[in-house]
């Protein structure tokens, strides 16, 4: 079952699907099992209930359909209560094999939420400039045991991802975008010099230094110690993991096949070692990062 994971009333990423692999959805009773997905972003219209449908104002898809307003149905119709008029989504949109068969939405992700006085079950801290981040523990791709306020003195970026996540626009895309970031970082010495990033796993149990280590050489493209230096992978025992989940803004759920269904979120924290900038969901860009280390670095002179 999908839940709202997410309490932030205005910039919340709101994850309604399972991490699961968006090329080869599981087969559904009548339902061709082949499709072929299209990324979608648009507006909530109006839902219906009864028909497990979704009005959508969106923009062209390429490959598929130009800019309209149309239904959708929900490929999981039980969290259409989830959505609101107004909301802005994205969601993969599945087209069977079957010329019969409807276009299904999945992976549904609220981007912006039209009702910001909307009050989910579950609550958690939405990081803010000038909170102070705790001094998290937590182990690297080598086994060592790190923590967040060893970094103090410079720009620390972190995110939270697993290495098992099959969907790529959520675990790989930010992956890729911290690689993104880290070529940049590189190109400026200077710069490169007053930061450090981290890749944090919310798998605990799957996620071991090793498995961390192959996951992000693939990323890096070496696995020489010193590839890590500036960029590490790490992971909290599971007693750190849900307070770093809580402080984070981080949903997450274990579902009985392995996935995890999850927001993202990534933080910027400056040298004093409080929250810079807060980058909730996968819509950030390397370069709006870049800016704001940047940003920071020319205030602390």
């Amino acid at each position: 079952m999908m839940r709202r994971l997410l309490a932030s009333p205005l910039l919340a990423l709101i994850v309604l699907a399972g991490c699961h692999s968006a090329h080869q959805p599981p087969a559904q009773p009548g339902a061709a099992q082949n499709y072929k997905v299209y990324h979608l972003r648009g507006k909530v219209v109006s839902t219906d209930s009864a028909r497990g449908e979704v009005t959508l104002n969106h923009e062209a898809i390429p490959g598929l359909m130009e800019a309209m307003t149309m239904p959708y149905k929900l490929k999981d119709a039980s969290i259409l209560g989830e959505l609101h008029p107004g909301d802005m989504i994205t969601a993969d949109v599945l087209v069977s094999t079957d010329p019969e068969a409807d276009y299904l939405l999945d992976h549904i992700v609220v981007v912006a939420q039209a009702k910001p006085d909307y009050k989910p079950g579950v609550s958690y801290h939405v990081p803010a400039p000038g909170d102070a981040v705790p001094d998290f523990k937590l182990r690297n791709q080598d086994g060592q045991p790190i923590r967040l306020g060893q970094f103090r003195g410079k720009s620390l970026v972190v995110t939270f991802i697993y290495t098992r996540c099959p969907s790529p626009d959520f675990c790989p895309r930010v992956t890729r975008n911290f690689a993104a970031l880290e070529k940049q970082l590189a190109a400026n010495p200077a710069l490169f010099a007053k930061t450090h990033l981290i890749c944090i796993s919310f798998d605990p149990v799957y996620d071991t230094p090793e498995r961390l280590r192959a996951y992000g050489a693939s990323y890096i493209g070496s696995d020489a110690k010193s590839a890590f230096a500036h960029w590490e992978f790490a992971v909290p025992d599971k007693s750190v993991l849900s307070e770093m989940a809580s402080f984070f803004d981080l949903g997450m759920t274990s579902n009985a096949d392995s996935t995890i269904t999850h927001t993202l979120s990534t933080t910027l924290i400056g040298p004093d070692g409080k929250v810079a900038r807060f980058y909730p969901g996968n819509e950030w860009t390397p370069e709006q990062v870049l800016g704001d280390v940047k940003h920071l670095a020319a205030s602390a002179g």
